[in-house]
């Protein structure tokens, strides 16, 4: 077996040193304060542009903020779409704020990241649908912000992960907007329902995210017990995954969520989608998240642009 990155350690140690108490061992607003702040950066990266505005959505506005690269080229770009992650509960747009501008320098689109409502004020299916109308929005209006209507590409971590997936799916089955990519980093594809991996117990507790937080989490966004069963909320349940678009997938060594990413890579290819999956045997959960304190956080942002890229380019 790997060994565990010495920085991805030096992480979990510090959190240990200063008592952090786990997710489920606390209130939802709790989880969210401590969410904030270990995703605060200081100096995240310079973009060219940042936009903050809200969008028609399902039931309330939409929050979004867009990313533009410095020295973009003439012709529109390709856009991203991205969803943040956080168990469905915690994160926001200013926790994956260094990621979008990451994700900007390095793939040289625009970055569209969406402020989706929340469990457990809003359980499944709000997230999904919140998501799933930003991608047809911006499907829309991608050549009011110098986009690429025709390049359109979804994204996210961890329950980001899982919205994307999810995204796929609506836009496949509502006959909506044709997407050219999706970039699934460590998703939460799975449910309770579903098969009992081999990751949930080797990375149970003691790297980041833990088992019972994962359950604290499935708990707040799936409070109907037929939710669990839609394909919707746990993509890796879908009979068919034919007619989804390429997708890059990043998992991590020390994760619970490590083999239902394997899981969810195998079922793509199986249905003929084009997949290319990078996997991180020395990382935890959320690495990519942590720039400027994990060296491999970069290549993790490397692997989601290089997708991207060749996405737009093709």
């Amino acid at each position: 077996m790997a060994e565990l990155d010495p920085q991805a350690r030096q992480v979990l140690d510090l959190l240990e040193q200063r008592r952090v108490p786990p997710t489920y061992g606390v209130s939802v607003e709790t989880a969210r304060e401590q969410q904030d702040e270990l995703l605060s950066m200081p100096d995240p990266q310079s973009v060219g542009d940042v936009q903050n505005f809200t969008i028609p959505g399902p039931e309330r506005p939409i929050p979004v903020r867009v990313y533009a690269p410095e020295n973009g080229p003439n012709e529109p770009l390709g856009v991203f779409v991205t969803f943040h992650g956080g168990g469905w509960v915690v994160g926001d747009l200013d926790t994956h704020d260094p990621f979008c501008r990451a994700v900007t320098n390095a793939a040289g689109c625009l970055v569209i990241s969406v402020d989706y409502r929340r469990a457990p004020e809003h359980p499944f299916p709000a997230a999904v649908e919140d998501c799933y109308a930003a991608v047809e929005w911006a499907a829309e209006y991608a050549p009011d912000l110098g986009g690429d209507p025709r390049k359109i590409a979804v994204g996210g971590d961890s329950a980001g992960g899982n919205l994307a997936a999810a995204v796929t799916l609506l836009a496949r089955d509502r006959d909506g907007p044709d997407l050219c990519h999706q970039s699934l980093i460590y998703p939460a594809v799975n449910s309770a329902v579903g098969t009992d991996f081999d990751s949930y117990e080797e990375n149970a507790e003691g790297y980041l995210l833990e088992r019972e937080s994962m359950e604290w989490f499935e708990e707040r966004y799936i409070q109907d017990d037929l939710d669990a069963r839609n394909e919707y909320a746990a993509p890796l349940l879908a009979r068919d995954l034919g007619g989804l678009p390429p997708a890059t997938v990043i998992t991590a060594g020390f994760d619970p969520l490590r083999d239902e990413g394997i899981a969810y890579v195998d079922r793509l290819e199986e249905s003929g989608v084009a997949v290319e999956h990078e996997h991180f045997p020395g990382m935890i959960h959320g690495f990519v998240s942590m720039l400027g304190v994990v060296d491999r956080s970069h290549d993790g942002v490397e692997t989601v642009a290089d997708g991207l890229r060749d996405a737009f380019d093709g």
